[in-house]
């Protein structure tokens, strides 16, 4: 038996001993590329940021006013033609409850299928008339997203910022330099870039 762990016991001190060897080498190498690297970072001094007001952007960026106006239409054509089905199923319930009194079994049976569809019909045109709606918001939205951020990249060739923030008063930005703040020159060139596209249309 101690044959045998004698051996075993060499074998293990040697393991131990390349696996001391190999750790600190690793360590050491890794020491020096962080050092590297965090000296190249220090390098790195033109990092910039710069945010917008994405309320005063709404506020003040014509394409998003258009684009409010024509949802606000919208909703209030949704609206109107719901209203008028509304008010025509209206007016045929109160003439079926006149009649009534006078209809025999089948006929009131008839008045009830009739209502019931007329409800299924409303409640379908509904569903139909919300879902343009949001098709026609999200279609708005993602337009104006693509006309921002594709002014953005072109406004920051010249810029160079690191990163463009959207900031809103109460969200996550305890701190901002208004240095820079670029609204102003955000909002002055979408609004030259749309008016421009709107005299083509």
């Amino acid at each position: 038996m101690k044959q045998i762990s004698t051996p075993l016991s060499l074998v293990a001190l040697l393991a131990t001993g390349v696996l001391f060897y190999l750790h600190f080498t690793h360590t050491e190498q890794l020491k020096k590329q962080i050092s590297t690297s965090a000296a190249n970072n220090r390098d790195t001094t033109n990092f910039r940021i710069a945010y917008f007001d994405i309320d005063s952007l709404q506020k003040n960026y014509n394409s998003f006013k258009d684009a409010e106006e024509k949802i606000k239409a919208k909703e209030t054509a949704v609206k109107n033609q719901l209203s008028d089905l509304n008010n025509r199923n209206q007016r045929r319930l109160r003439e079926l409850q006149e009649k009534a009194p006078g209809m025999t079994q089948a006929e009131g049976e008839a008045a009830q299928r009739e209502l019931a569809q007329l409800q299924q019909t409303f409640q379908q045109k509904e569903l139909e008339l919300d879902q343009e709606l949001k098709r026609l918001q999200m279609e708005e939205m993602g337009d104006l997203q693509k006309k921002v951020e594709d002014f953005l990249k072109k406004y920051n060739e010249k810029k160079g910022y690191s990163f463009i923030v959207s900031y809103r008063p109460g969200e996550f930005m305890y701190y901002k330099d208004s240095v820079y703040d670029i609204t102003k020159d955000i909002v002055n060139g979408l609004n030259a870039e749309y008016s421009k596209t709107k005299k083509k249309n």
